[in-house]
């Protein structure tokens, strides 16, 4: 499923947008960067409550297809202008990490059992 249809359907708030087009094929929930970094995968929807410059590298050396920052978590102006330079999709949401991840869960389980939904 694309990125727009994933924002769309868990009503994500847009920080940043590079790529709304891009494949969300798995989901990652982590705090814990260096973690993250080695085991999150491509093209995964990174749900965290990180939200520092560290968060951007991450994202980009993991290649996920965004960061969405959870339970209201906001970014400062240079990290959404790191994410802006570094083509990070950039995301956020008001509920709970453990929330989102069973719904976005639900959601790619739906699609790979009927790939027209």
């Amino acid at each position: 499923m694309t990125l727009n249809e994933v924002i769309a359907a868990l009503g994500l708030e847009i920080v940043h947008l590079e790529d709304g087009e891009r494949r969300v094929e798995d989901g990652y929930c982590g705090d814990l960067l260096s973690w993250v970094m080695g085991r999150a995968a491509e093209n995964s929807l990174w749900i965290t409550i990180m939200s520092n410059l560290n968060t951007v590298a991450v994202a980009v050396m993991a290649d996920v297809a965004a960061v969405v920052m959870a339970e209201g978590v906001e970014a400062e102006d240079d990290v959404i202008r790191r994410a802006e330079q570094q083509g990070v999709n950039l995301l956020r949401s008001g509920e709970q990490a453990f929330a989102l991840a069973g719904r976005l869960y639900a959601m790619l389980k739906e699609r790979e059992h009927d790939p027209e939904v």
